[in-house]
């Protein structure tokens, strides 16, 4: 009767069923997980932001297929503020990163192709990737002290099938970024193949240190770059992502994304109207959460000091990798940090991590709670 794409395990995990009881049980839990902004305490320029709605434009409906171009101008203004020439010809708005994915996918597959991705990494590519009818390898991260790409790795898991691999910069949850001399071999590799690269730069804005820099590719290499409100503005709920299109055949695929996005029409006018003023209010809000993240990456580094625990090398992003002894599974810490110590953190499975043991943590969280919680997990692994 259904779709032999949505085959996915639905039964919940050990630790989803442990938290279900104890939310039950009206248990105070201390969540290091949360990568909510709008439930982490950020101040919001609320007034503002609402405001931003209050174009009577939004009462009409005048759709575009590539979206409206004086939002997609905001959006070449947000690059060249950051130093990068995107023209708003080369954008394409979508609802989404996810849905930006699904167009890319659309765009660049046939049922049984195959995308290559990272791992570990944030598990949603293989969901996306199946609603496609197209199936994921993966191709692994290295990691001696810092995060690279296995080229050895990427090599083997690349076939006649392969059509695109997937670069998350800074990925998460490693918080690594593609340096230049890995963009360099990606284009080598890619033109070796045939493939396209797919950029996920959403967290690109959230750097620990201010050398990061943009990675380029070779002209002749295809290349479509994603990001969108969500992060870059700390505003899920806002619903407006885009596609960047770059390098090899832009145009051609541009024209072809256009086809796509005017099947679904998807991204909606009022958000779209908003989108210059929500951009520019942005600058009030990253700040705060580059300053929360730095500083409780500073507290985490300073509390496993001298402890069994050791925290991985992160350059970006909203997460921290946590190494435990290997005393436990990653399962059973997470389990007892949460049973005996009421501390919700993500095991590194979840990710995907090739071994164990490492615990996921949120930089998101509030202080004084990341505080006490980390407190927690050094009294439990004592």
């Amino acid at each position: 009767m259904f779709s032999s794409r949505l085959q996915f395990d639905q039964r919940p995990n050990p630790l989803s069923l442990l938290l279900g009881e104890k939310r039950r049980a009206g248990v105070e839990i201390l969540d290091l997980t949360g990568s909510n902004p709008t439930r982490s305490g950020f101040i919001y320029p609320e007034r503002e932001i609402l405001d931003a709605f209050a174009d009577p434009a939004a009462m009409r409906y005048d759709p575009s297929p590539r979206g409206l171009l004086s939002t997609r101008e905001a959006v070449s203004r947000y690059y060249a503020q950051r130093g990068r020439d995107v023209p708003a010809s080369r954008l394409v708005l979508t609802a989404s990163t996810s849905e930006a994915y699904a167009y890319l996918f659309k765009l660049l597959t046939d049922p049984g192709d195959e995308i290559l991705v990272p791992r570990p990494s944030y598990p949603l590519f293989e969901f996306l990737a199946a609603m496609e009818s197209v199936p994921v390898k993966q191709y692994s991260l290295g990691y001696d002290g810092a995060w690279h790409i296995d080229f050895d790795s990427l090599t083997r898991a690349a076939s006649e099938s392969t059509r695109a691999v997937v670069i998350v910069n800074p990925n998460n949850p490693t918080g690594s970024f593609l340096k230049a001399e890995e963009a360099r071999k990606l284009s080598e590799f890619a033109a070796r193949h045939r493939l396209t690269i797919l950029m996920d730069e959403v967290f690109s804005d959230y750097g620990f240190s201010e050398t990061v820099a943009t990675p380029t590719f070779s002209a002749e290499t295809m290349v479509f770059s994603m990001s969108g409100l969500s992060k870059i503005a700390g505003l899920p709920q806002m619903k407006l992502g885009w596609i960047v299109a770059e390098g090899s055949r832009a145009e051609e695929s541009l024209e072809k994304l256009e086809w796509i996005a005017d099947t679904y029409l998807s991204v909606a006018t009022p958000v779209q109207l908003a989108a210059p003023k929500l951009l520019e209010l942005s600058a009030r809000i990253r700040p705060q959460i580059r300053e929360r993240t730095a500083a409780n990456l500073a507290r985490l580094r300073a509390a496993v000091t001298g402890s069994a625990l050791n925290v991985l090398n992160v350059e970006g992003g909203w997460c921290a990798t946590l190494q435990v002894p290997h005393t436990r599974t990653e399962e059973e810490w997470t389990l007892a940090l949460l049973r005996d110590r009421d501390v919700l953190v993500q095991p590194g499975f979840f990710y995907d991590f090739e071994s164990e043991a490492f615990l996921v943590l949120s930089l998101l969280t509030p202080p004084d709670l990341f505080t006490e919680g980390v407190r927690r997990i050094l009294e439990l692994t004592a």
